[in-house]
């Protein structure tokens, strides 16, 4: 079979400019509850068990207050998780994971 690859959502509803109004739902882009939300619209693949224990890593040092990038290495370095090589992290190598995950 034959993969079709495609740069967009085609089943999202065109955007409507919102208007004021008090009443839920109304001027958004989808109306709640009326719209199918598949799971993997924005991903290549399913997250490999790394990824997820990465994003993990990454909420414990937000939560820690991380803000900059340094301090996202110091405190990946911190709590253990490491590269997939099994290294420490430095902020050229956090860098080049992020654009990775992000294609």
């Amino acid at each position: 079979m034959k993969e079709i690859t495609v740069n967009f959502n085609p089943n999202l509803k065109p955007w409507l400019a919102p208007e004021p109004n008090n009443v839920a739902g109304k001027g958004v882009i989808e109306q709640p509850g009326q719209t199918e939300n598949f799971i993997w619209q924005t991903r290549k693949a399913e997250p490999t068990q790394y990824e997820n224990d990465f994003g993990d890593a990454l909420e414990t040092v937000f939560d820690a207050g991380a803000l900059e990038l340094d301090e996202v290495v110091e405190g990946l370095n911190r709590i253990g998780f490491r590269t997939p090589e099994g290294t420490p992290w430095n902020a050229g190598r956090l860098a080049a994971e992020f654009h990775r995950l992000a294609e």
